[in-house]
């Protein structure tokens, strides 16, 4: 068994799904001769040619239309976004067209694009290349919203998505990118559409997705030191959200704070604060906390440290909440 980065992971991925099917095309900027900004397609366009993996201008707008234009002759291509600030300038192209056409030809359209966009902080870069856009996304139907927390998630949710017959953002949590696990590839992972309990327990269940997993578990390991027995979700799959999952893991503790880097305001906490509210209503102990981004826009990368959910923001949310 190796140790896996998630950015192998992810090439892995690219390179089983492009040997699979020869629909299967990868563009953006840098991603052919340079093998991304991340690595993450690295070696592709040698392995398939310039017609599979290729380099694009510098226009997100046009990554994304063309690849809707492809799709709807047959390719299934695979786009990456080269940081989540820059996927705005794709936005509209994404929720007005990606989105919607499937619906508006009354499914005789299927666009099978996969839209990956390295997303969040924690590597000390500046604004538009450390945000959490997943909410904007998330609330335009028509999409999956898909982040993976681990090298063996990376790689099975992304062929998962690859697969799919409807349009996928698939978040890549950067500051994970050279995370490891030891693991053979390929692996076959849960479904996309489902979340999995990284850790049993019974005094608290954190929620958590993409980058800010790794912290709950941290936070988990932390407080068995205090005497708590933490429970961690990884939620996986924004869209659909597996909430059956999450609220039975709730329903085990009575307590729930879930976790993300995005701004506390509108951010995806409370989607499911509200759902676990309704699904679990009458097992809560104590309202279901949340714990993300302070509502301002990214700070400069010295102060980014303060952003960021940490252990210790994690734990003292857990101590409100059971202080309830």
């Amino acid at each position: 068994m190796a140790a896996v980065t998630m950015a192998g992971a992810l090439n892995r991925a690219l390179h089983d799904a492009m040997d699979d099917d020869d629909r299967v095309v990868v563009f953006g900027e840098d991603v052919a001769a340079l093998g991304g900004v991340f690595r993450v397609t690295d070696r592709l366009m040698e392995r398939f040619g310039e017609g599979r993996c290729f380099d694009t201008p510098l226009a997100e707008s046009g990554i994304v239309g063309t690849a809707i234009g492809m799709a709807m002759y047959g390719y299934r291509p695979v786009v990456e976004l080269q940081f989540d600030g820059f996927s705005y300038p794709a936005f509209e192209q994404i929720t007005s067209h990606l989105a919607k056409i499937p619906n508006r030809s009354r499914g005789a359209v299927q666009l099978p694009v996969v839209v990956r966009i390295p997303f969040g902080g924690g590597i000390g870069a500046v604004e538009h290349h450390s945000e959490s856009p997943e909410a904007l996304y998330a609330h335009t139907a028509g999409l999956r919203i898909v982040t993976p927390s681990t090298p063996s998630d990376a790689y099975g949710l992304l062929r998962d998505s690859i697969a799919s017959p409807d349009p996928v953002v698939f978040f890549e949590p950067k500051r994970r990118y050279w995370s490891k696990e030891d693991v053979d590839l390929p692996v076959s992972t849960e479904p996309m559409g489902t979340a999995v309990v990284r850790r049993q327990g019974t005094t608290a269940t954190l929620i958590a997705y993409g980058p800010t997993v790794a912290t709950c578990l941290e936070a988990a390991d932390a407080a068995a030191e205090e005497g708590w027995d933490l429970q961690v979700v990884d939620v996986r799959t924004l869209v659909p959200l597996d909430i059956a999952t999450i609220a039975a893991a709730v329903e085990q503790t009575g307590h729930a704070i879930v976790v993300h880097e995005a701004s506390v305001f509108g951010g995806m906490g409370a989607e499911i604060a509200a759902e676990v509210v309704e699904q679990a209503f009458w097992t809560l102990e104590a309202p279901v906390l949340r714990v993300g981004g302070f509502d301002i826009p990214y700070p400069p990368a010295q102060l980014e440290h303060y952003h960021l959910p940490d252990v210790d923001r994690v734990l003292d949310a857990v101590e409100r909440s059971l202080s309830y």
